[in-house]
């Protein structure tokens, strides 16, 4: 049986069923809820249930106190519905609703997508979730009191495990610990979310996503966001890289693409080998949405979201603009390199 919820001051309304905590409904249905361990023990999540009764679950007494629930206090991640319900609680709509946290994770799995591209996959504590928006990033907190910051490939429902996309750079300190000697159950610690690079949702015009390399990490995180929201938005996706190693995923936009009619893809190489025996597009992956614009026509009925390395973002930016696309209207996530570790001189 499903009940409806309604969500005060929003005015925002879902089902929910007896089985599913109300945080998983309102997540399931497109509505970003606060939440933090997602187990009852932190109270992140708490909000107050106005009409209607519900089953606490597993809410753990320190986190709603006895008195708290009988004011009407819920922890959403706990919760499910005995009826219908109206609940107050303040919906996440922007980077500034979403606390930034440094907290411990654990290396789950390493696996090298390419020779300088690594899937790095980290488990949080039983206890934690790290709660973000599609495009966000995480900086490690290095020993030496350094930073190093990735983005988040992973999709924020799918928060179990957080991956990463690392390309190496030779001579980097941190890069070249994750590639020739870090090994699984390692444990790293970071600070995050960060950026204010995310898809917005309050629109309905198509979007254009630009990835350059790992740059496809980010873009990722928002097309896995946006399937799983039920987003219809027309959405294309061109993702540049010097040869055809560097589409290091080369299935998976092409599933996407099979499965959602309002999604497609077009890779493009800007240098493939030989060996490669590339017959799609060629040059530099920005002038491949211009060269499309006489099937799109201009952009100024578009957005576009577009990650990799500076030079790429900005030359994208220039012609994009020159072409219709509002200022506002573009996002971008600079990808740049820290200088390599050298060696002290003989």
């Amino acid at each position: 049986m499903a009940f409806k919820i309604s969500l005060q001051p929003s005015g925002h309304t879902f089902e929910a069923a007896a089985t599913e905590t109300l945080l998983q409904a309102a997540l399931d249905a497109g509505h970003n809820l606060p939440y933090g361990c997602r187990n009852g023990a932190c109270g992140a999540c708490k909000g107050k249930v106005v009409a209607g009764s519900v089953d606490h679950g597993d809410a753990q007494d320190h986190a709603l106190p006895a008195a708290e629930r009988d004011a009407g206090m819920a922890l959403f991640c706990c919760a499910k519905p005995l009826s219908d319900l109206v609940l107050e609680v303040k919906e996440i709509g922007a980077v500034k609703d979403i606390p930034v946290k440094i907290m411990p994770c654990r290396v789950q799995q390493l696996v090298k997508l390419a020779d300088d591209v690594m899937l790095l996959t980290l488990k949080l504590p039983a206890n934690e979730r790290l709660q973000f928006l599609a495009g966000q990033y995480i900086e490690f907190l290095l020993k030496d009191g350094k930073r190093r910051a990735f983005s988040l490939a992973s999709a924020p429902h799918d928060d179990d495990c957080l991956q990463l996309h690392l390309r190496l750079n030779p001579g980097g300190t941190f890069t070249e610990h994750v590639f020739h000697a870090m090994k699984e159950k390692e444990i790293l610690r970071f600070e995050g979310p960060h950026g204010s690079f995310f898809l917005r949702e309050d629109s309905t015009k198509p979007i254009i996503l630009l990835a350059g390399g790992t740059g496809f990490a980010p873009i990722k995180s928002v097309i896995e966001h946006a399937i799983h929201n039920h987003i219809t938005r027309p959405m294309t996706l061109y993702w540049g890289a010097k040869n055809r190693a560097g589409l290091y995923l080369p299935d998976l936009p092409v599933q996407w693409t099979a499965a959602h009619k309002h999604f497609a893809y077009v890779p493009v190489l800007s240098e493939p080998a030989a060996t490669d025996a590339w017959t799609g597009r060629t040059g530099l992956v920005h002038e491949a949405v211009l060269a499309d614009l006489g099937t799109l026509g201009n952009l100024s009925g578009h957005q576009v979201y577009v990650c990799g390395a500076p030079a790429m973002v900005e030359a994208a930016r220039r012609d994009f603009t020159a072409r219709g696309l509002p200022e506002d209207e573009f996002y971008a996530d600079v990808f740049t390199s820290p200088a390599p570790t050298l060696s002290p001189a003989p």
